[in-house]
C-alpha cells in the first residue's frame, strides 16, 4: 500500500459546496438550479471515480490540511483526508446514487409542486459533501466532524413538510443524532488516551490491544453506540421510522444510503481500521455486538409486518437490513466482513428503488397504505415490478444483489461457528418475503373489490381488550351467536361507546382507535374498516398533504410561505392530468385503470431512476465484480489482515 499525495478527496469533498452556492444563486431559475445540481452530481462521482483504479491497485490518496488539534510533546491529529478501499466504497455509492436521485426529486418534486425547491436541492448538495468527508476521513476527529456535519445538513430535509409532525420528526433526530455524536467524542477521547493516536490504521492501531482492556471495551461501546444511532441499532432505532415524513427523496438517498450508510460505515472503521479484527475478538466486545445486531434484524423484521403505511415499513425493513453489515463486521471472519460490506452497495441499490417506487406510487396516486393498493399494478406496472425485483433481492432471492451479499454472510456466520446467527440469517429471510409478498401480490393478482384483508395489521395488540384473546381474523372472541361475551344481559355492542373505555387499555395511550364499539364480524371481501373516517390500522400522514378538492393546501396552500421562485409553469416536466389525482388515496371509483407500461404511468425523470437503480441491483447480483463494488471490499478485506 502506497501512500500518494493527491488534491482530489477535497475537490469530492468541494465540488458540491460550490454547487450549493450555484444552487442558490440560481432559485428564481428552477430549471438552471437543476442543471447544476445535476452537473455537480456528475462532477463529483467522477473525481471520486479516477480514484478506484489506483486504489485497487494498491494506491491511497492523501490530502492534509496540517495539524488540527495540537497537544504538547506529542504530534496532534491532523486534518487530513485519505481515499482507501473503504472509503471509496462509501464515497462512490454516495455520489453514484446523487445523480439518479437528483432526475427523480425533478420529477417528484415538480410533481407534487412542493415549496421550498431550493433549501432542498442546496441542502441534498450540501449532505453529500459530508457524506464523503466521512467516507474520506482519516481519523477519528475528522470523522466525527463530518458526521456531525452531515446531521445539521439534513436536518432541513427531514423537517422539509414544515408541519407539527415533520418537525417534531426532526427534533426527534438532532437529539438522536447529536447525542450519538457526544458519545463517538468520548470515545474518541478515550481511544486517543489509550493509544496515542487515532488515525485509521488497516488492520487495527496496536497500541490499542496492550491497553486496558476495560478502558479500551468502554471507548468500543462508545464508538459503537454513537455511529450505532444512524445504523439504526435497536433500541436507538426510533428517530428513522419516524423520518419517513421526509419527503421520499430524502428517505431513499439519505435514509438508505448517505445517512445510515454513514453509521454502519463509522462502525466498519471502527472495528476494522481503530481496534482492528484481532482486537475486537480478544477484548470479546465482538459477541455482544453481534447479538445485539441479531436481535435487531429480527425485531425490526416482526415490527415491519404490522405496518401498513408503505414507508414506515420500509423505514422497519431499513432498521432490519442495516444489522446484517453489522452482523458481518461482529463475527469477525473474511466471508462474514466481506458479505457485511458488500451489503452497504446492494441494501442502497435495492432500497432505493424500492423508496422510489412508494414515492411515485404517492405522487400519481396519492395512495400511501398497502390496504388501499389491491389492483395498482394495473396502473403502474413498471414501478410495481420494480418494485418486486427490489424486493425479491432484500429477502435473498437469487439473482439480485441481497442474495450475494447474505450467500457470503451465511457462509461467515458459519466458519464463525455461529450456527444460532446463520438460523437467524435465514428466519430473517422468511420475514422479508412475509412483509414484501403481501404488497407484490396485492398489486398484481387481487383487485380494489376483490382482495384479502390484513389481519396481522388490522388487529390490535394483544387483542381488542386485554381480557381476551385475539382471533387469527383481528376480532374478539365471540358467541356463536356473535354476541360479545363481555357485554351485560341487556346491553348492545351499539351501547358501548368512547365514553365508556375498557380500564385495561387505552387507546389514546397506545396511539390507535378504539376498537372497543366494534362487536360484529367483517366480511372481509370488503375494504377495511374505518373509525372516524380513518383506518384503523397504522395511519399515519403521507409524506405530502393531499390538497382538498378546491385546490387548497392545509399545510402547503398559498399562504403556507411557497416561494414562487421555487416552482412554477416553467418548471413543469409534464405530468398529466388523471383521474387519479382527484382522491385522497386508494382507487380511484370503477378501480384502477390499466396504463401503458412505456411511460403511462408517470414522467420518465421518476420511472427513469427507478429503473436504474433496479439494473444496479440486479448487476450486482449477477456481475458483482464487474460492478467495481465486490472488488473494492476484497480490497478492503485483504488489507486489514483476514485473508481467506
Amino acid at each position: 500500500m502506497t501512500e500518494v499525495g493527491d488534491p482530489r478527496p477535497i475537490v469530492a469533498v468541494l465540488v458540491s459546496v460550490v454547487g450549493t452556492v450555484g444552487i442558490l444563486a440560481a432559485h428564481r431559475r428552477p430549471n438552471v438550479r437543476e442543471a447544476v445540481t445535476l452537473s455537480v452530481a456528475v462532477a463529483k462521482f467522477g473525481v471520486v471515480a479516477s480514484m478506484v483504479p489506483g486504489v485497487l491497485a494498491g494506491d491511497v490518496y492523501v490530502w492534509s490540511l496540517g495539524r488540527f488539534v495540537g497537544v504538547p510533546g506529542g504530534d496532534g491529529v491532523a486534518f487530513a483526508l485519505r481515499a482507501d478501499a473503504l472509503g471509496l466504497l462509501f464515497a462512490a455509492l454516495a455520489s453514484l446514487l446523487w445523480i439518479i436521485t437528483s432526475l427523480y426529486s425533478i420529477g417528484y418534486m415538480r410533481g407534487l409542486e412542493e415549496h421550498g425547491q431550493t433549501r432542498y436541492f442546496a441542502a441534498f448538495a450540501m449532505s453529500l459533501s459530508a457524506a464523503v468527508g466521512v467516507a474520506f476521513a482519516s481519523n477519528l476527529l475528522v470523522l466525527f466532524v463530518f458526521y456531525e456535519v452531515l446531521t445539521v445538513a439534513t436536518y432541513p430535509l427531514v423537517a422539509h413538510d414544515e408541519t407539527g409532525e415533520a418537525r417534531a420528526a426532526g427534533r426527534k433526530y438532532l437529539v438522536y443524532t447529536i447525542g450519538g455524536g457526544v458519545a463517538i467524542l468520548a470515545g474518541t477521547v478515550l481511544v486517543y488516551r489509550l493509544a496515542g493516536t487515532i488515525a485509521f490504521t488497516p488492520g487495527g492501531i496496536e497500541t490499542l490491544a496492550a491497553a486496558d482492556p476495560v478502558l479500551a471495551r468502554a471507548g468500543f461501546a462508545l464508538l459503537v453506540a454513537g455511529f450505532g444511532v444512524k445504523a439504526g441499532l435497536m433500541p436507538l432505532h426510533s428517530w428513522l421510522p419516524d423520518a419517513m415524513v421526509a419527503p421520499t427523496p430524502v428517505s431513499g438517498l439519505l435514509h438508505a444510503v448517505a445517512v445510515v450508510k454513514s453509521g454502519v460505515f463509522g462502525v466498519s472503521r471502527v472495528v476494522l481500521d481503530v481496534y482492528g479484527p484481532e482486537t475486537v475478538g480478544k477484548l470479546g466486545v465482538g459477541l455482544p455486538l453481534a447479538v445485539v445486531a441479531t436481535v435487531t434484524l429480527l425485531a425490526a423484521s416482526v415490527i415491519a409486518l404490522r405496518k401498513d403505511h408503505l414507508k414506515r415499513r420500509l423505514a422497519y425493513s431499513t432498521v432490519s437490513q442495516l444489522s446484517y453489515i453489522v452482523l458481518g463486521l461482529a463475527l469477525l471472519g473474511p466471508n462474514a466482513i466481506r458479505g457485511g460490506l458488500l451489503h452497504i452497495p446492494a441494501h442502497a441499490f435495492m432500497k432505493l428503488a424500492l423508496f422510489f417506487c412508494a414515492g411515485i406510487v404517492h405522487v400519481e396516486t396519492h395512495t400511501d397504505h398497502i390496504s388501499e393498493m389491491a389492483g395498482i399494478g394495473r396502473r403502474m406496472p413498471v414501478t410495481m415490478a420494480a418494485f418486486a425485483v427490489a424486493a425479491a433481492g432484500m429477502a435473498g432471492i437469487p439473482l439480485v444483489a441481497g442474495f450475494v451479499s447474505k450467500f457470503y454472510l451465511l457462509v461467515g456466520a458459519v466458519e464463525a461457528g455461529g450456527a444460532v446467527f446463520a438460523v437467524a440469517l435465514l428466519v430473517s429471510g422468511v420475514l422479508n418475503v412475509a412483509y414484501f409478498w403481501p404488497v407484490v401480490y396485492q398489486a398484481f393478482f387481487q383487485t380494489a373489490d376483490d382482495h384479502d384483508a390484513k389481519p396481522v395489521v388490522e388487529a390490535p395488540y394483544g387483542g381488542r381488550r386485554a381480557s381476551t384473546l385475539a382471533r387469527a381474523d383481528g376480532g374478539d372472541e365471540a358467541d356463536d351467536d356473535g354476541a360479545d361475551p363481555d357485554l351485560d344481559a341487556g346491553d348492545s355492542a351499539d351501547d358501548t361507546d368512547a365514553d365508556d373505555p375498557d380500564p385495561d387499555v387505552d387507546p389514546e395511550e397506545l396511539g390507535r382507535p378504539d376498537f372497543s364499539g366494534e362487536t360484529v364480524d367483517r366480511d372481509y371481501g370488503e375494504p377495511a374498516p374505518r373509525v372516524d373516517g380513518e383506518y384503523a390500522v397504522d395511519r399515519h400522514p403521507s409524506d405530502h398533504t393531499v390538497p382538498d378538492a378546491d385546490g387548497a393546501d392545509d399545510d402547503h396552500g398559498p399562504d403556507a410561505g411557497h416561494d414562487g421562485n421555487d416552482h412554477g409553469p416553467d418548471a413543469s416536466v409534464g405530468h398529466d392530468d388523471n383521474d387519479d389525482h382527484g382522491h385522497h388515496g386508494g382507487p380511484p371509483p370503477g378501480g384502477w385503470e390499466r396504463r401503458d407500461p412505456l411511460g403511462g404511468e408517470s414522467t420518465w425523470f421518476m420511472l427513469g431512476p427507478i429503473l436504474a437503480a433496479t439494473t444496479g441491483a440486479v448487476a450486482l447480483g449477477l456481475v458483482p465484480y464487474a460492478a467495481v463494488f465486490l472488488r473494492l471490499v476484497d480490497a478492503v478485506v485483504s488489507a486489514v489482515g483476514v485473508v481467506g
